[in-house]
């Protein structure tokens, strides 16, 4: 009998092989990405304090796009919105952590928004 394949399993354990090798520091924290069905959310996090710096996402309240906050569009923006309020922190430059998802779609729509916006990955 088969057996369904549990997506967010593997991915996670793809997100686990990838953590082993990227780490966010001081200067060039890591950006964290959390894709749902519903809404998309980024974060920029300092792994040796285990802090988040930055965080921005389709919930927050800046967020003004017409529409679902599932869309590539919408992606793009969550881009640009981390991107700002990371250069307001003094953050240039940082880690690009996909968290296991493949660079696609809504994933590379939020890092090209974010690369517009000032970040450097």
């Amino acid at each position: 009998m088969l057996k369904k394949v549990d997506r967010n399993k593997k991915r996670k354990k793809r997100h686990l092989r990838v953590r082993k090798k990227v780490f966010g520091t001081p200067e060039r924290p890591r950006l964290n990405i959390f894709r749902s069905n519903k809404n998309i959310y980024a974060q920029v996090i300092d792994d040796t304090k285990g802090v988040t710096l930055v965080s921005a996402s389709t919930l927050d309240k800046e967020f003004n796009h017409e529409g679902s906050g599932a869309t590539v569009e919408a992606a793009r923006v969550v881009g640009e919105m981390i991107a700002k309020r990371a250069q307001e922190k003094g953050i240039k430059q940082v880690v690009f952590d996909r968290g296991g998802y493949l660079y696609h779609g809504r994933v590379k729509a939020l890092a090209e928004g974010a690369r517009e916006g000032g970040l450097e990955f």
